[in-house]
């Protein structure tokens, strides 16, 4: 099975709201001041004058790797669904209905004693199944099955629009079967990493400890296992040249693929998953060659001991307590979170990776109103007006492109809230007896929905979040922004609050989703989402150096000690940041209280929209979670999302009185724009 992980992100949550009552609220709640550290200058630093008291005083839970705003946001909603969850588990549910299923599978999962009692016997079929293959070919055959499972081994499948003809979608298969957290794990020596290394070694060995392996022999399996993936880390790419969509789109033939790697048998593997295919996009072509070569070359015994350590490592939480601790005790080496999250918030997160349609059904139903919608709605339109207004003002593009930008800008797909299209979960089987079996069911059936869009039109209904996530995203094939409702909510927006409060909250997230439209990867894809150049030349080279200086600027940003930002790997993360804040500006200059300058709390309009941008970073992370968001993460750091964009931003130098000599001035020349 899948590991399903919390995606953490924004929030928010529209309606209109009164004047007076509003103002009154506002200063008691939507600027947090007993956060803030007047200590320091909000020229000097801005993200600690906001958030500065706030991180001294607070404590990371032992639960959590990571404190802030969004844990805020995702606490209040995982206990509204614990609610609905706990309602629909108590059984007397419609067989077959989404509640029945949802309840079932919740029950299921919280039921530790039973699921202690079966240990490993859920996957013990599957391990005897490895100890029977005779040859690279039944290896080869294995996997695939096993991918018809959902079960991801060596390698990833997945469906999508295809980037060079968006209105069809494509199979593509991608790097993966490594249990670090990405390849440059495997190479790096410093004290940190080198600690990761060791605790997934001691993983691996109390895996096969675990299913009757003595210790001497499960020290030794660990090993063997660790050199054949450090072998494969070797022919995948970087998490900065997996950001280019050009280098990561290879269509090639099957026919071709089989002649080049017949022992990988890619024909075979489509007869296995029952899927007729001329051609796939084989997104890094290094990583499959090494594949194939790895399965002439390593002895038989090893890639056993191989499939053995990652279908355990898979099944993992699915298992006894026994197993569920021992994943936890490595994930606690990566992330430094220090206990266990609650049963019942771990199972919640597997039924909304399971059952998100059917969830986020009985989620929007209770906690959603079309009124939220519909002044989404409105926002993101206003933000679409200061958007276009900025295209046509720019002095560094020409007129033609510009032309093209605003089309692109005016086709964006716009979803909020939840899907028109819910999933169905007729063939899933749940049973609140049969916990394993019943993420089986889910993950067979999302693979066969996936395989079945091979080849046919894409549905541009389709969502890639459930209604509850507490994120929002861009997707350029689609060339759509999509808000999910559990983003809809403060301290992103409040109906009571002030517009500075929610421009500078969830208008920020808005225009940072419109602007990805236009990073350094989506402004390579058109209108129609498909990656094809619409850039006049010249604008093209005046766009790569403004993404240069972007660059340049974040790598400089130092997180621990001697560990800087990833310039590189953050470069469109930081991109829509530094247009998302201008594009909500300006929006919010649109609106009455936009342009008036009465105070509240103290504060004039401008400065609360910079204060509310600032406090939804609010943030505070265990050291091993920063290091590992620095290796992975596309995102910087809490910290320099807000400092990198306002240091660029010349409002608000106004509205903090910023002045030569200042930590954050920069020169109004240096000063980086780009939307």
């Amino acid at each position: 099975m899948k590991r399903n992980q919390l995606l953490g992100a924004a929030c928010i949550c529209l309606l209109g709201f009164g004047a007076c009552k509003q103002k009154e609220e506002a200063s008691k709640h939507f600027i947090e001041t007993a956060n803030m550290d007047s200590t320091v200058r909000p020229a000097d630093n801005f993200y600690l004058f906001v958030n500065g008291k706030w991180i001294k005083n607070t404590e990371i839970p032992a639960t959590e790797s990571g404190i802030g705003a969004f844990l805020d946001l995702y606490n209040r909603t995982k206990n509204n669904i614990k609610g609905i969850l706990e309602e629909v588990a108590k059984g007397g549910q419609a067989a077959g209905s989404i509640e029945q299923k949802v309840g079932d599978l919740y029950a299921s999962g919280l039921d530790s004693v039973a699921i202690d009692k079966r240990g490993y016997e859920p996957i013990k079929p599957a391990l005897q199944e490895v100890d029977g293959l005779k040859d690279a070919k039944d290896i080869a055959h294995f996997i695939a099955v096993k991918q018809s499972e959902n079960t991801t081994l060596l390698y990833q499948l997945y469906v999508g629009a295809d980037d060079k003809n968006s209105s069809m979608n494509i199979l593509a298969c991608m790097q993966s079967g490594l249990g670090l957290p990405d390849r440059d794990y495997f190479f790096k020596t410093d004290p940190a990493t080198v600690a990761i290394q060791t605790a997934y070694k001691q993983y691996l060995k109390k895996l096969f400890t675990l299913t009757g392996t003595d210790s001497v022999a499960a020290e030794k399996n660990a090993l063997t296992v660790y050199e054949l993936e450090k072998q494969l880390a070797g022919s995948h790419r970087t998490n900065v040249e997996l950001r280019d969509p050009q280098k990561n789109y290879n269509k090639l033939a099957v026919a071709t693929l089989q002649k080049e790697q017949p022992v990988f048998d890619w024909v075979g593997l489509f007869n296995t998953l029952g899927v007729k295919v001329d051609s796939v996009n084989v997104g890094q072509p290094a990583f499959y060659a090494k594949v194939n070569e790895l399965l002439k070359s390593v002895p038989l015994d090893t890639w056993k001991l191989y499939l053995k350590a990652h279908l355990i490592d898979n099944a993992a939480n699915a298992l006894s307590s026994s197993f569920v601790d021992a994943n936890f005790d490595y994930y606690r080496a990566i992330t430094g979170q220090q206990k266990i999250k609650p049963r019942w918030e771990r199972i919640y997160q597997v039924v909304d990776g399971s059952l998100g349609d059917a969830l986020g059904q009985l989620y929007v139903k209770k906690y959603f109103t079309e009124e939220a919608k519909t002044r989404m709605a409105e926002l993101v339109n206003n933000l679409s007006a200061a958007f276009e207004a900025r295209i046509n003002k720019l002095d560094w593009m020409s007129d033609s492109t510009k032309t093209t930008a605003k089309e692109k800008l005016h086709s964006f797909l716009k979803k909020i809230g939840y899907t028109e299209k819910w999933r169905d979960y007729s063939k899933v089987t749940i049973d609140r007896n049969k916990y394993y079996e019943n993420l089986v069911s889910c993950s067979k059936n999302d693979f066969a929905y996936q395989m079945g869009k091979v080849g046919k039109p894409v549905d541009k209904t389709e969502w890639g979040m459930t209604p509850p996530t507490i994120n929002a995203y861009y997707n350029p094939t689609f060339n759509e922004i999509v808000f999910p409702a559990g983003i809809l909510q403060f301290p992103f927006f409040d109906p009571a609050a002030d517009d500075a409060i929610n421009y500078g909250g969830i208008g920020m997230v808005i225009g940072h989703e419109m602007t990805h439209g236009f990073d350094d990867q989506g402004a390579q894809y058109n209108k129609d989402g498909n990656l094809k150049n619409w850039w006049a030349p010249a604008d093209s080279a005046k766009f790569v150096a403004k993404s240069k200086q972007v660059i340049d600027l974040y790598s400089t940003f130092t997180v621990l000690d001697s560990l800087h930002v990833n310039g590189q790997l953050t470069t469109g993360e930081n991109m829509a940041d530094i247009g998302g804040i201008a594009i909500a500006y300006d929006a919010f200059k649109m609106t009455k209280q936009g342009q008036d300058t009465n105070r509240i709390d103290g504060f004039t309009p401008d400065q609360r929209f910079f204060i509310s941008f600032a406090q939804i970073w609010r943030s505070k992370m265990k050291e091993q979670k920063t290091r590992q968001r620095i290796n992975t993460d596309p995102h910087s750091p809490p910290i320099w999302r807000v400092v990198g964009p306002l240091m660029n931003f010349t409002p608000f130098y106004t509205a903090f009185d910023v002045k030569e000599g200042d930590k954050m001035f920069k020169p109004e020349k240096d000063r980086i724009k780009i939307w």
